[in-house]
């Protein structure tokens, strides 16, 4: 039998080609995701459904909404007050913005309170502080807020406080005011456990590997902090084979167009980058754009907040592998109850948080209803991939 010997340059050649084809191989396998790890997270999301894992601004410890609730009596002596209540937001336009406006004002009008202002500062805080200055001329009972800066609207909001009215606020609070005696109490979404929430959805669609980005809010803002701290730690802690490899902040008023900016240069630099967390919706819609621009169909892409656009993506089962919904109808509607409690002398903890909802495709549609206390609308419907 004749044996055909190959040349040695062609021996060495194919060598090296068996050589790299295992190399190859090795690498595909080390780097496949980790089905164990992706059950893992999985079970710290079911977990994690009911807790409060933040404590508020000043590390008080969260009381339930249920702390709000006003008795018949109770709702009868606010009707007969006659209120006014003014809603200065710290900016509007976007889904939670707009639950949490139709929370409050929902609750107020059972009780009997007029609602004679909704202001959007459109995340200025000299324009915050000029709304505040406006609404005192109407002589509010009730200012129920989200400052777009602790220190530059301090100010404005004691002399607020000094004049009588009684202020709720949203998720943060001026600096320098004190709960029971400047204002009545800060009502928030678990916002560090929505960052938690978001890093074990990551970390599930990721099979607990890969290189990721972080776009961050950059800001004195005490909400988006925590969402970060609580994604980070998550990361860092439960996953090491996760690795965080760039970081960008956004200012905004352009929240989209900032985080599509940033995404851009993050793809750019890293082509094997497997996933971008947003810190909430609006910049998620400009990471999922740049993923599109770039050719990305298959980033992994995890934020906060139920909005219309990423919940669309949800349903689609595209770019967006899960979120931590905050429950912002819920909380207007605790807001409004406290302050109405405020008004006949009840007493109100510093701080009262609502539990961070898991949101992933498998339930956005029934989040949705929870979230804002309608159907999700047609075009979510539509979209659901079965």
């Amino acid at each position: 039998m004749m044996i055909r010997r190959l040349p040695i340059v062609a021996l060495a050649a194919a060598l090296s080609l068996s050589l790299a084809s295992c190399s190859s191989s090795t690498t595909a396998t080390s780097n496949a995701p980790d089905a164990g790890v992706s059950e893992k997270a999985q079970q710290a999301l079911d977990k994690i459904k009911g807790q409060v894992l933040s404590k508020g601004p000043n590390g008080e410890t969260p009381s339930p909404a249920s702390v709000a609730d006003l008795t018949p009596e109770e709702i009868e002596k606010v009707k007969g007050l006659n209120a006014k209540a003014a809603i200065v937001m710290h900016y509007g336009g976007n889904d939670w913005a707009t639950a949490q406006v139709n929370g409050l004002k929902s609750e107020f009008e059972k009780l009997g309170i007029k609602v004679i202002a909704t202001t959007d500062a459109n995340f200025k805080p000299d324009k915050q502080v000029s709304d505040i200055e406006t609404v005192m001329t109407q002589d509010p009972d009730i200012i129920v807020s989200i400052p777009t800066d602790p220190v530059a609207t301090a100010s404005a909001y004691k002399k607020a406080a000094e004049a009588g009215t009684k202020l709720v606020f949203m998720d943060n609070i001026p600096q320098g005011l004190t709960a029971g005696q400047d204002y009545v109490s800060v009502v928030s979404a678990d916002n560090y456990g929505n960052g938690v929430v978001s890093a074990h959805q990551m970390a599930k669609a990721l099979g607990g590997k890969g290189k990721i980005g972080l776009v961050f809010h950059q800001a004195d803002f005490f909400v988006t902090k925590q969402r970060y701290d609580g994604f980070k730690e998550t990361i860092a802690k439960e996953y090491p084979d996760i690795q965080i490899v760039e970081e960008k902040g956004i200012a905004g008023p352009d929240f989209a167009g900032d985080a599509q900016a940033a995404a851009n240069a993050m793809l750019s630099k890293y082509p094997d980058l497997a996933g971008i967390w947003a810190v909430w919706d609006v910049p998620a819609e400009g990471v999922m754009a740049a993923a599109r621009a770039a050719g990305r169909p298959d980033l992994k892409i995890a934020t906060e907040d139920l909005g219309k656009n990423v919940a669309i993506a949800l349903a689609k089962d595209e770019l967006i592998v899960g979120l931590g919904a905050q429950v912002p109808f819920d909380q207007g509607v605790t807001e409004a109850r406290l302050a109405a409690g405020a008004l006949i002398g009840k007493e109100a903890p510093a701080y009262v948080a609502l539990s961070a909802l898991p949101v992933d495709h498998s339930n956005v549609l029934e989040a949705w209803k929870q979230v804002y206390h309608e159907d999700a609308p047609k075009d979510i419907q539509d979209s659901y991939k079965q």
